[in-house]
Order: structure tokens, then sequence, then C-alpha cells
């Protein structure tokens, strides 16, 4: 029995808002040090050290650096009004707009608390201005913002495919359909709800063509960013880690020169913000590992995948099973850290009834990112109200619409792997 006191000291951690990376660290070290003492101290630091020495962990600064650049750039701008101008004219408008920004945003920033950060400052204050609910407001940002990670480059396909040994791009590909069926979930939402309490579109009529075609021509340079990398990975011009880099190359030039509202002096503050978001994520991951370590000695993973086959080896149930798991454990702890300890627990048993690594990885992120806005610790959901001052009662009140049309997709998501695995297959 005291071979799981690590997993249950780091779920009271957790319970007791003890910081992610503190508790995996702390857990761990309880089994090396009071456990486990054949292993020496200095082995455990070795791999506390070398957990970081990892090639493909490149492409997560950099891509955090893209939101960044992106932020100081205009990009979010431009694509802004290009939203505006297309679905500006419906009931509902802004809100509408809100959801299809997170789309459209989703190749570039990849974070969803990016996202939500952005879009509290830009667009929602316009959104009150004109009659919505600020709880209502509030609500919509959180929910369009759990797009974002699902589009690639976001940050939770790269991670879910160095702990699943798949492939960067086939994660990146597979992403696009759900992501896209998840933004349509909740503009159906919306404009039910919009309908009821007859919110204003944001512009009294359609804009015209030529008004498209202007802010789609401004936005073409930014929508081209997540489709240049992921052809570039899938011809091999290019690993994942260097199309990081490439990524923030071409923010940077778009920003510089295109829209020219990057600004050398911006450059400080964006350096600041990646070491920090970097500091922050690395230190989860690192102390993931070692936690992994641990459990791989007891052979934990492989005790877990043989007690979920032993309930039901039928595939449908079990997959039921581990969503209503991965919704549960969501709504206490963090998306990232419980992807990054549950993944490995669950994957041996789900290859073994033969559910595909890609289509597993999918459903795991997009429940991650319904975990994100779901009380009590929603990570986006604390950044909107803490960001717009709104009640965490109101906000749930709210939310609660959008989070059942989130997991509707959810479930079709769940069975139907044609639907994740649709682009995956074509290429």
């Amino acid at each position: 029995m005291e071979i799981y006191l690590p997993i249950i000291m780091l779920f009271v951690l957790f319970l007791l808002n003890v910081p992610i990376a503190f508790s995996l660290i702390a857990s761990s070290l309880v089994y090396f040090l009071f456990i486990n003492t054949s292993i020496p101290v200095s082995l455990v630091m070795q791999r506390f050290i070398s957990s970081a020495s990892s090639f493909p962990l490149l492409a997560i600064p950099f891509f955090i650096m893209v939101g960044s650049v992106m932020n100081y750039s205009g990009i979010s701008r431009s694509l802004l009004s290009l939203a505006d101008s297309l679905i500006g004219h419906k009931t509902g408008g802004l809100a509408h707009v809100n959801v299809a920004l997170s789309t459209l945003m989703g190749g570039i920033s990849g974070s969803a608390n990016a996202d939500a950060a952005m879009q509290s400052k830009i667009l929602a204050p316009e959104m009150t201005k004109r009659g919505y609910d600020l709880p209502f407001t509030a609500a919509i940002t959180a929910a369009s913002s759990s797009i974002s990670p699902v589009i690639p480059p976001g940050i939770n396909l790269i991670i879910y495919a160095l702990l699943a040994n798949v492939s960067v791009h086939e994660m990146f590909i597979a992403g696009y359909v759900p992501a896209f069926m998840m933004a349509l979930s909740l503009m159906v939402t919306i404009a039910i709800i919009a309908r009821r309490r007859n919110y204003a579109p944001s512009r009294t009529e359609a804009a015209p063509a030529k008004e498209r075609l202007h802010y789609l021509g401004k936005a073409i340079p930014a929508l081209l960013i997540p489709f240049g990398i992921i052809l570039g990975m899938r011809f091999g011009l290019f690993t994942p880690t260097e199309a990081g880099a490439i990524a923030v190359l071409l923010c940077a030039i778009i920003g510089l020169f295109v829209y020219r509202e990057l600004k050398v002096s911006h450059f400080p503050a964006i350096f600041k913000e990646t070491i920090q978001g970097t500091s922050s994520v690395m230190f989860i991951i690192i102390g993931a590992m070692i936690f992994g370590y641990y459990m791989t000695l007891e052979q934990i993973p492989q005790n877990v995948a043989s007690a979920l086959i032993l309930v039901t080896d039928n595939k449908l149930v079990l997959l039921m099973l581990i969503n209503l798991l991965l919704l549960i454990v969501g709504m206490f702890i963090e998306g990232g850290a419980a992807m990054i300890i549950l993944t490995p627990l669950l994957l041996p048993a789900v290859l073994n009834l033969g559910v595909n690594p890609v289509h597993f990885g999918i459903i795991v992120i997009v429940n991650i990112m319904i975990g994100g806005v779901t009380p009590p610790f929603g990570s986006m959901m604390f950044t909107v109200c803490s960001i717009l001052k709104v009640k965490l009662v109101d906000f749930v009140r709210e939310v609660l619409p959008l989070l059942f049309a989130l997991l509707v997709v959810l479930m079709l998501l769940t069975y139907s792997e044609g639907l994740v695995m649709f682009l995956p297959n074509l290429l």
C-alpha cells in the first residue's frame, strides 16, 4: 500500500493549492527518500537534470514565444477584423466573433490561457459596451479559448506526442476537425441564447464582399503560418522544434514589415513573457518525468491498464470510463498536469484494445480543455474571472450551456474515430 503513498500525497497537495511542479517533485521525493531507498538520491537528481535535455522540448519555448510576438505584432487585431467582417452581422455577432477569433488564433497562439487573457482585454470590454452581460461574456471567452490548443501548434499536442511517442505532425493535423466542431457547437449554442436575450449584432448589415476581401488579404500572412508549419513538417523540411523557431521568425517578420506594429522595444517584454511561460511549463514537465520514473519502477501504469481491462474489455465502455475519469480529475487538477500524469497510466490500456494513440490524444486534450473551463479549478475560468472581475457563481451559471455543447462534441469525437483521423489518413 505504501507504494501508492506518493499518488495520495500528490492529490492532497493539489487540493491544498500547492503549485503543480512542487507537488509532483515533493511526492516523488517521498518515494525515493523514504520508500525505495535502494536508488541513490544523486541518480534521482541526475534524472531531474537530464529530463530537460530533450531536443523536442525546445519546441515549447518557441511556440510560447510565438504567442507573445503575436500579441505585439497586430496579428490578433487583423484576425479580429476578419472575423467581424464575416459574421459580425449575425444575432449575437460579437459573441460569434469571440469564438471565430479563438479558432483563427489557435494556429498561432496555441495556448488557451494566452487566448483567454488576450480576448478578456481586447474583445470582452467591447462586448459589454454592446449590451452583453459580463458573466455571459466571461463564459464565452473562457469556453472559446478551449479551442486554441486543439488547433496546431498547440503546446498540449506537442507534449502528448512526446508522452505517447507518436508523430507531432500527425497530432497537429488531427486537431483541425475537432477544433472546428468545437467552434460550431459553441456558435450554435450562442445563437440560441442570443436570440432569447435579443443581443444585437456588432454591425447592422453584412459586410460587403469588398470589405471582407480587404480584411482577408490583411489576415492571409497570419493565416498561412500554421499551414506552412504543418506542410513543412509533412514534407520533412524541418522538425517540430525547428518549426517553432520558424514560426517565431515568420510572426516577427509579419509584425515588423507587414503590419508594422511590432517594435524592437517590444522584444524585452516578449523575452520576459517567454521565459516566464517556459519556466513554469518546463518545471511541471520535469516534475512529471520524475513522478513517471517512480510509477515506472513500481509498474503502476501496467497495473492500472490491467485493472481497467478487468473492469471491461469493451473499447467503447473503456473510453466512456476514461472520459468520466478525465472530466472528474479535470475539475480539480490543472489540465496540463492531468494529461502528463494520466497519459502514461491510461495509454497502455487503450492500446491493448486497439485504440489509435492519435485518436486517444485528441480525446485527452479536448477533455483537458473542457476541464480548464470547469469549476472548481479550471485555469481559463480563473484567468477570465480575475481579469473581468466576475463572480464564480455567475460565471458557472452562464457557462453550463456552453459546457454541454463541448461535451456533446467530446462524445462524438470519442466514438467516431473517423472524424479525428480523417485528415491524418488522407496524408
